[in-house]
């Protein structure tokens, strides 16, 4: 594929307190071969100044009320013109070789995907490993680490518009069930604050997930069932170990047992 132009997408609503810090670290990236799109949802804070202060850099934005996030996701990814397209929000920023990894190993696979450092109060919590093996039974790859080729959306599709919180979570999967070629990147390709919608609204993409899984994974059913029980059972004990300042018996436990590799900044 030579230098693949790589267009990035980000969505905004009233995200003024970070937008900027997402929109450096798109623009410092040591690749130069990007096509910046930026979809505001009509925010009526300081967004849209702060998008017009990097205008000459970047290739289309809009202000605009959508319907939700998928649709946020959808306008970007219609504007997007590039080989590969990546999609970060206002409240992330990526690491400033990600494009650079991601332009190395993409010729070869339909789909890349890395690791995400996760930070709480403005401090490293944790990294996760990005995770293709485990991703038939929860979301164990963050959207902000993935790059995708734009024939695979052209083929398969965008964001469903159903979904509030695990849009991305039935976007991956639908790229797995029709074997698209993956290939992980054993690095931190991006960073996330928590607190954004899926944190707040955990329950709803709990219930989301395992509505997905059933339509993509049907002969599981029973399985899918289970594990969502499990699952919501899980986040529910974190939560109150959390609330009574106990979250060192999460961490043991998910650096002892989980099978989603998460190794936290002690």
């Amino acid at each position: 594929m030579g230098s693949p132009v790589i267009s990035i997408i980000t969505i905004v609503f009233n995200g003024e307190k970070h937008l900027e810090q997402t929109i450096r670290s798109v623009l410092d990236q040591t690749y130069r071969h990007i096509q910046y799109i930026i979809i505001d949802g009509g925010s009526t804070d300081q967004s849209v100044n702060i998008i017009k202060k990097y205008e000459k850099d970047i290739y289309y934005w809009v202000s605009e009320k959508d319907k939700g996030i998928s649709d946020a996701f959808n306008k970007g990814i219609a504007r997007a013109t590039g080989d590969v397209i990546g999609i970060i929000n206002a409240d992330d920023w990526f690491e400033p070789d990600a494009f650079e990894r991601v332009a190395a190993q993409i010729a070869d696979a339909d789909i890349c995907y890395g690791d995400i450092q996760l930070w709480k109060n403005e401090k490293r919590e944790l990294i996760q490993k990005g995770n293709l093996q485990l991703l038939s039974r929860e979301m164990t790859i963050h959207h902000a680490t993935v790059f995708v080729k734009r024939e695979i959306y052209e083929s398969y599709g965008g964001f469903d518009l159903q979904y509030r919180c695990a849009m991305d979570y039935d976007l991956l999967l639908r790229f797995k069930v029709n074997n698209c070629r993956f290939a992980y990147i054993p690095h931190i390709l991006s960073n996330m604050r928590w607190g954004g919608f899926s944190d707040k609204f955990w329950k709803l993409g709990c219930r989301e997930t395992l509505e997905i899984k059933n339509k993509y994974l049907p002969e599981n059913k029973l399985s899918n069932q289970l594990y969502y029980l499990k699952h919501l059972a899980a986040i529910r004990v974190a939560k109150t170990l959390s609330r009574f300042k106990l979250e060192f018996i999460t961490r043991v436990y998910r650096k002892l047992f989980s099978p989603i590799k998460k190794i936290y900044n002690d």
